[in-house]
């Protein structure tokens, strides 16, 4: 009876051990994770204020709508490339923006009617909420961003983005890689810490952002 007494003791000893080892960890995590959030949240809130992107969302998530925005994106791309490619900085390419939104507008329009649909089309400057994104290797934490939006019909599909300012929405990334030389662009705007969380998809940042918003961040 003795002995029983003696195991059974042992083994509360042992749960109360695990429980507290438990609870100390959670503490140490907590702790942790708060501090890595507040640096996380100041960086991108300094990555944000120094580059603009660009939005477009779809109609609905059919194949249809997915591919009629890709259209609207090439085409969009394509008008606003050689005028916003030699922008000096972030302000003029907000004025260039403001100017040629209405043109833009026709664009998507004109897109949209020649593929057979009859979206109504939004577009302007705005601040909205991005999830951690990656454009080719160059990955951005969540957070509120600047962005020129364009909204096709209801605006409830997936979306596609890029970087406005610096331009790097010209640059193919269909290998994954943002060349060294846009990517230069970047670094100019951009301090050593804000430069290296974007770009180097080693660091170990946020644990990457949340380990890339658990893999759905080309969405």
């Amino acid at each position: 009876m003795r002995e029983k007494y003696k195991k059974l003791k042992s083994k509360l000893r042992i749960r109360r051990i695990t429980l507290l080892m438990a609870l100390l960890l959670g503490v140490i995590l907590t702790y942790c994770t708060s501090d890595e959030n507040k640096d996380i949240s100041e960086l991108q809130k300094d990555i944000a204020g120094k580059i603009i992107r660009f939005h477009v969302l779809a109609n609905s998530d059919s194949d249809e709508d997915q591919a009629l925005k890709l259209k609207v994106k090439e085409n969009v791309v394509r008008y606003i490339t050689p005028l916003l490619e030699n922008s000096e900085d972030i302000n003029e390419t907000r004025e260039i923006l403001s100017k040629i939104r209405q043109e833009i507008i026709n664009i998507a329009e004109e897109t949209i009617k020649n593929e057979g649909y009859e979206y109504d089309v939004t577009a302007k400057i705005t601040y909205c909420y991005f999830p951690t994104k990656a454009y080719g290797d160059i990955v951005l934490p969540p957070g509120e961003y600047e962005a020129f939006e364009i909204e096709i019909g209801e605006a409830r599909g997936k979306n596609w983005w890029c970087i406005l300012y610096p331009p790097l929405c010209f640059v193919d990334v269909t290998h994954g890689v943002v060349p060294d030389s846009s990517k230069q662009m970047l670094k100019n705007i951009l301090d050593e810490d804000e430069y290296e969380a974007v770009t180097n998809v080693e660091d170990n940042v946020g644990y990457r952002f949340k380990v890339l918003e658990w893999l759905g961040f080309y969405d």
